[in-house]
């Protein structure tokens, strides 16, 4: 189990990883119909897939489980979205990491796509299970242990794939951005790989630099402005922290689980479920700090000790708190503050005492103490 200082900066971590990607386009009146493209779309041709709709060549029947929850799906804070045939809307894909916490949804205990169902119709046909596994980079006999590896999840936000229908006996590619609340697999490093409506495979997307003409059935609250596209995991991970749609709390989801296993999270991420963080906040006037938000003054700091002279030849009266300088040399006249004779107190021995020991040499700290008698100085020795 992974621990919750980890946890969290690895949470912390993949969110400031997020990179932005704007990629500007219109769509001229000609392009915007109500029926999905066939085939192999173009990069620049992206189709709109509402919740249900299957889109071109699926490879099966749906397996959703789970209708889409309002909850589910992050509201925009911004400009409401662009109404039907307004053509000036700028198109703006916005790059996340697969692990970021919320980016996907679910119901705890519940799974989002019927797993098992999507093993048996994709292995009954041979030749859509072999297209399957080619664009799934297994083998065909791989498809049962791959689908339970993935974990059932749906979109928090309008997202952008790579999806591939099936036609003519293979897997045919094209752009799509699916609604929110689509149930999709995702695997180990967040990438979502299967859509449950179709059970066609996903990658992800091809981002356009040039125009983009968005195909298909417009949703309520569509925004090409807020559109995701999910980037691997820079590790794999062993479980994805999602929004729970019914409550709108935290659940940690085992990868590979379909919520048997579900659980509140150790140490859920810094922000609350309902923060819009996948997105950029829109531009505001900026704000003066508030008193509260000042930093603190810094504490007054000790009183320096004064910096005593080491040389004798320093000035005549010594800096406060520093002891008066010695006599250098016993034969030369004693300083003024000994009045011609030094003090008797620190010079003072015992004529019946022992021999005076010599000054011990410095030891620095952290160096431990030598036994007194562990040497005798060469001088003493005898």
């Amino acid at each position: 189990m992974r621990s919750p200082r980890r946890f969290r900066r690895a949470a912390l971590a993949a969110l400031s990883a997020g990179v932005l990607l704007a990629a500007a386009g219109c769509d001229s009146p000609a392009d915007r119909t109500t029926k999905g493209t066939t085939g192999t779309a173009e990069a620049e041709d992206v189709l709109l897939q509402p919740l249900a709709a299957p889109g071109p060549g699926p490879f099966t029947k749906s397996t959703v489980r789970e209708a889409a929850s309002p909850s589910s799906a992050l509201s925009p804070e911004g400009p409401e979205s662009p109404e039907e045939g307004d053509s000036s809307a700028t198109r703006t894909v916005h790059r996340v990491s697969g692990a970021v916490p919320g980016l996907y949804g679910g119901t705890r205990s519940e799974a989002s796509c019927d797993v098992e169902q999507q093993i048996r119709l994709l292995t009954a046909d041979r030749d859509k299970a072999r297209a399957f596994a080619g664009e799934a980079d297994i083998e065909a006999v791989q498809i049962p242990g791959y689908l339970k590896a993935l974990t059932p999840v749906v979109l928090r936000a309008d997202t952008q794939v790579t999806s591939h229908g099936y036609s003519a006996g293979k897997a045919t590619a094209f752009q799509a951005v699916l609604q929110a609340g689509t149930a999709v697999l995702a695997d180990s490093r967040g990438l979502p790989r299967v859509r449950c409506a179709c059970g066609n495979p996903l990658d992800p997307p091809v981002v356009a630099k040039g125009q983009v003409a968005h195909r298909g059935e417009r949703w309520p609250g569509y925004d090409p402005a807020r559109i995701l596209a999910v980037g691997p995991s820079v590790q794999p991970v062993t479980g994805l922290v999602i929004v729970d749609t019914a409550d709108n709390t935290w659940i940690e989801r085992t990868v590979g689980d379909g919520g048997g296993r579900d659980r509140t999270p150790d140490d859920p991420p810094p922000y609350e479920p309902s923060d819009d963080l996948l997105f950029p906040s829109p531009a505001r006037p900026s704000e003066k700090a508030s008193p509260e938000s000042t930093p603190p003054a810094p504490a007054p700091s000790e009183p320096e000790e004064p910096r005593c002279p080491e040389s004798p030849d320093g000035p005549a009266e010594p800096p406060p708190g520093c002891p008066p300088p010695m006599d250098p040399d016993p034969g030369t006249e004693a300083p003024d503050d000994f009045d011609g004779m030094p003090t008797d107190e620190p010079w003072e021995l015992e004529e019946d005492g022992p021999d005076p020991v010599p000054e011990p040499t410095q030891i620095f700290p952290g160096e431990p103490d030598e036994p007194m008698d562990s040497e005798i100085p060469e001088p003493f020795a005898g």
